[in-house]
């Protein structure tokens, strides 16, 4: 002990704290198990199924005295199955993918301002509500957040499976100015980043993207990595929202009974978004999301009209053709004063599916008018009204027809021959009398 402690004092007068520092051995990780039996032991290792060291041990000690190899002991094959690499062992044992989410690098998109990029995703929701039917169902949640601030630029709550539809119908009311004054997130984004979901990819969200002028980027195909904003949004949902509604059903609990319907649900998810999750300061950022989106007075980029907007995003029906009593369609009817001038010709319908009271006419690629379904709008158009626009049209084509005929009489009277001398023209005979038709029995 003395000499120990001499010889600490001695190496602390000569390199001071750093001396008394335990030096690693030299021979640390190496041993002297052949090579070949290093690599039998690794492989053992990651065989799929895995197997106990002891098991491994067992064999390798076969293996050794087969071939005349020094014997490892047990501590030596645990030494060596023990430096093997963790993505080495993950990779063999549970595939590409888990070793993709563990050990792979992430590129982590950072957006510098709001709506430079906002992300799309889809969720069921583990809440059980009633249908149009009075039926049990779950129904699905449609989010667009913007990734700068955190805010929620649109969303969409329906019974709908995630579809390129329901992704339109939610960016457009994502873009458009809400009805609501507390909800100021709207505008454009530069960028529109999504997972590699069909109804991400599909042409009609392509052809959208490049009206908007906005660049389309997509995750890896099974790789929804580097969205966790939104896959966060969705977990405070389910944290904050979702667990003090009526009919609440985590996974692995029994169904619920239904309380709410879906225009409640939706209507109780508008004021936890609007009033709490908008104001609530973002434990990321350390702002709330809505005064992080407003600050440095921000203005959107906006579409230059609602149409526009409409154009852009809502579906496209197939080609209807105005009837005299309006336009046909699920079942439906829809009547508006300016297709009097339009009875005959085939038009393209616009429609949300979540309110079917109105469609929006489109002739040629240029918007007509807002159709309106009298049973479900509630709104009627007077039989003095509907003659009024009747009688319009029918002076329209009349004073067209007449136009034509001053035209093509000017035209031909131009080009006429001349007429000839009375005394030269040609005797026209006489037409005969009309005779009665007389029977036999006269």
């Amino acid at each position: 002990m003395l000499r120990t402690a001499q010889r600490w004092l001695r190496r602390y007068r000569q390199e001071g704290l750093v001396g008394l520092a335990r030096s690693p051995r030299t021979d640390r990780d190496t041993h002297t198990v052949p090579p070949d039996l290093v690599c039998l032991i690794e492989g053992l290792a990651l065989r799929m199924p895995a197997q106990s060291i002891a098991s491994i041990h067992r064999r390798v000690v076969a293996v050794a005295t087969e071939r005349d190899w020094p014997v490892p002991g047990y501590g030596t094959v645990y030494a060596i199955v023990r430096r093997l690499h963790p993505g080495l062992v993950t990779l063999a044992r549970d595939g590409s993918k888990t070793y993709r989410e563990r050990f792979d690098l992430i590129h982590r998109r950072e957006a510098d301002a709001p709506n430079a990029i906002w992300q799309a995703d889809h969720t069921p929701l583990d809440v059980w509500v009633r249908d149009e039917r009075d039926q049990a169902a779950k129904p699905w949640l449609t989010v667009i957040i913007d990734d700068y601030s955190r805010a929620i630029a649109g969303y969409r709550v329906g019974f709908a499976a995630p579809s390129a539809l329901q992704t339109a119908l939610a960016l457009r009311d994502a873009i458009a100015q809400k009805p609501d004054p507390h909800w100021h997130i709207c505008g454009i984004p530069a960028t529109f980043y999504t997972d590699h979901g069909s109804d991400f990819t599909s042409t009609h969200m392509e052809q959208v993207a490049a009206d908007l002028q906005t660049v389309l980027v997509f995750s890896l195909p099974g790789q929804p990595r580097g969205r966790g904003r939104i896959e966060r949004f969705f977990a405070t949902v389910n944290q904050l929202f979702l667990c003090m509604v009526s009919g609440y059903a985590p996974p692995g609990s029994p169904p619920a009974t239904p309380v709410l319907t879906l225009a409640e649900l939706d209507e109780r998810l508008h004021r936890f978004i609007v009033e709490e999750y908008h104001h609530r300061v973002h434990s990321e950022t350390g702002i709330a999301p809505q005064a992080r989106w407003e600050a440095g007075g921000f203005l959107p980029r906006l579409p230059e009209s609602a149409e526009q907007l409409d154009l852009l995003l809502l579906t496209v029906a197939k080609a209807r053709r105005v009837h005299q009593d309006g336009i046909h369609f699920q079942g439906l009817r829809y009547l508006d004063l300016t297709l009097a001038a339009y009875v005959g010709e085939t038009v393209t319908i616009r429609y949300d599916p979540g309110d079917l009271a109105e469609i929006r006419i489109f002739h040629r690629d240029r918007f007509l008018c807002r159709a309106v379904c009298p049973e479900l709008a509630g709104a009627t158009i007077g039989l003095k009204d509907l003659v009024h626009a009747r009688n319009a049209r029918r002076r329209t084509l009349q004073a067209e027809i007449t136009d034509h005929a001053k035209l093509v009489d000017l035209l031909i009277g131009a080009h006429a021959d001349v007429s000839l001398p009375p005394s030269e023209e040609e005797e026209v005979p006489p037409l005969p009398s009309p005779r009665l038709k007389r029977y036999v029995n006269e």
